[in-house]
């Protein structure tokens, strides 16, 4: 029996497989408003009409200020929970469950006015010098991933993610390349987990339900995060109760990394054997071949389709039809299913 479309029970949430729809940003709140639009609603639908198994919504941001561009999802106001409940109310009614990526941009944030980061160093030449936060500033923040927290289970969220990578906010405090604070969040890399822990901390002081958290797991850069630096950090989040590190990599500082089918699964793999902890694999991975053997050698427990989702909403039948897997149609499809 095929892995890849196997059950998969989280906490009290069940997985009906194993293919999620990884996070991409889709830049289309055309008033600048963070709320859901039509095209959100289509999009998201889709796929879970697709039948993949958990629908992850794009990076949505915590604060204003927090947005990578003004054409982002937010979680900042309690407007916002109408628009995110109906899109769960759809996702849910193909038989998916439903995740959303909170974040903070950080000093990758291409807005009018203020950016915040760890320490006021620009991303590069062409995005503006960030504002140093303040300890107000970083409390500010943390109350705001916990706010959002409480917004996305009144909006119907199965699985909450964290998103710890890709030189956003919470991946500048953990990487020596973009923190170089002196005080109790910078420094040594326990001061460097600080803002996380202390997010996750008020995040599951109001949320019990499943919790990922993404980190950048290579950043490319010799004076970067080590792979034991990346492990102290997945050890820390096993600890706290975190249920699966979604393993992604790069996004600190501009570098130009060489991308293959699977080129970050490695790291996933020894994550999830020297931590002790559930795993999600992404990065190219385009086939059900290629995602069954993933699963079958346990290197890692879930896997994030990306851009062959963009390509293909059906991409999870195209992968059963390669394995030769039953995959339940949506009723509505089932003439052309078979």
């Amino acid at each position: 029996m095929t892995k890849l479309f196997n059950p998969m029970q989280i906490k009290d949430i069940t997985l009906k497989n194993r293919i999620v729809m990884s996070p991409m940003c889709m830049y289309s709140c055309m008033e600048e408003d963070g709320k859901v639009t039509a095209f959100h609603l289509t999009h998201y639908t889709s796929r879970a009409v697709g039948q993949a198994g958990l629908i992850m919504t794009e990076a949505t941001a915590v604060q204003p200020e927090g947005r990578i561009s003004a054409n982002d999802l937010g979680i900042w106001s309690d407007e916002h929970i109408e628009g995110l409940s109906k899109l769960n109310e759809n996702i849910h009614a193909y038989g998916a469950k439903s995740a959303i990526q909170l974040a903070h941009a950080g000093r990758k944030a291409q807005l009018e006015g203020s950016i915040y980061a760890p320490s006021p160093l620009a991303f590069n030449d062409k995005l503006n010098t960030p504002v140093e936060m303040t300890k107000r500033d970083i409390r500010q923040t943390v109350e705001a991933f916990k706010q959002a927290a409480v917004r996305a289970e009144k909006s119907g969220f199965d699985i909450l993610e964290l998103h710890g990578a890709h030189g956003y906010l919470i991946n500048q405090f953990l990487s020596p390349l973009a923190n170089k604070r002196t005080d109790e969040y910078g420094g040594n890399r326990e001061n460097r987990y600080r803002l996380l822990q202390e997010i996750i901390d008020d995040v599951q002081s109001v949320w019990d339900g499943p919790l990922f958290v993404r980190l950048s797991t290579n950043e490319y850069h010799e004076d970067g995060n080590s792979l034991d630096d990346i492990l102290y950090f997945t050890n820390q989040l096993k600890l706290k109760g975190i249920d699966l590190i979604d393993c992604s990599s790069g996004g600190v500082v501009p570098v130009s990394v060489s991308a293959y089918p699977g080129y970050q699964i490695k790291r996933c793999e020894t994550i999830r054997q020297t931590s002790e902890i559930a795993t999600g694999a992404v990065g190219l991975i385009t086939t059900g071949l290629q995602a069954e053997e993933i699963l079958q050698n346990d290197r890692a427990d879930l896997v994030f389709i990306g851009r062959s989702l963009l390509r293909n909403p059906y991409w999870a039948k195209a992968a059963a039809d390669e394995l030769q897997a039953e995959l339940n149609a949506p009723v509505q499809y089932e003439r052309g299913w078979r």
